[in-house]
């Protein structure tokens, strides 16, 4: 399957239907917008959204960057240890941050990105940050090229059995900008609950994002989050908490 033009009411509709017959998440699909769907007057003239979506493949034999190429000549042939039948070669030898770092960089290569990359390491997580993409292309709608990087940096890495933290790729701050801005749109989504006192639906958001959201309401007592609906597209319900329930 190469890829699909898929119809819906509205382009998210769309992308949904095409995450439902490609069996994966938004981030694993390339997406192309044909055209934007029309509501019309009075139900006349409206005009289905398009898209074409299909895989989103890239080869993962990810080559090495020109300056790390030109580095390995100095380097020695790699030696070989046995010991208990096990084999250590010189590129399992490398630490997990080292080989995500070069994958990342030999996917920007193929994107025609000279951003460099450094890392930083926490206890449960390797943070891959690009420096110099001033131009969001990176980052993409609500940060969907970043997540679709970041998912195969993970995906290339999970192969060796050495690394069990997750791989984060950010850029320019753009995972801490975000996170603030979630934080506050739960605080300001959870005062019109409060006020209301009726529940509220959020829209479409993937799993980091919803964790962000109930992380910043779990300690109101007045309210409650819920995740409903399927897959990537999942929406979070908040709702007051009714007097006398626990």
């Amino acid at each position: 399957m190469e890829s699909l033009e898929i119809e819906g009411k509205t382009i998210d509709e769309a992308i949904e239907k095409a995450c439902g017959e490609f069996g994966v998440p938004r981030e694993k699909l390339n997406i192309e917008i044909i055209s934007d769907g029309a509501s019309g007057f009075l139900g006349l003239g409206s005009k289905k959204a398009k898209i074409r979506a299909s895989l989103l493949s890239i080869d993962m034999t990810i080559d090495t960057p020109p300056e790390l190429s030109r580095q390995n000549v100095q380097k020695k042939p790699s030696v070989i240890l046995e010991s208990n039948q096990a084999v250590v070669t010189e590129e399992s030898a490398e630490s997990p941050a080292v080989r995500a770092k070069k994958i990342l960089e030999g996917i920007l290569i193929r994107m025609s990105l000279d951003c460099p990359v450094t890392i930083e390491e926490t206890p449960d997580a390797i943070i891959l940050n690009i420096k110099g993409d001033g131009s969001g292309l990176l980052i993409g709608k609500r940060g969907q090229n970043l997540d679709a990087i970041q998912y195969i940096v993970n995906k290339a890495v999970s192969k060796y059995p050495d690394n069990r933290r997750m791989i984060v790729v950010d850029t320019e701050g753009y995972r801490k900008r975000r996170e603030e801005s979630l934080i506050a749109l739960a605080a300001n989504l959870a005062e019109k609950v409060k006020k209301t006192k009726k529940s509220l639906t959020v829209g479409h958001m993937n799993a980091h994002d919803r964790r962000i959201i109930h992380l910043a309401l779990q300690n109101d007592e007045s309210l409650t989050t819920k995740s409903r609906g399927e897959g990537e597209f999942r929406k979070i319900v908040i709702m007051p908490v009714k007097k006398g329930r626990a």
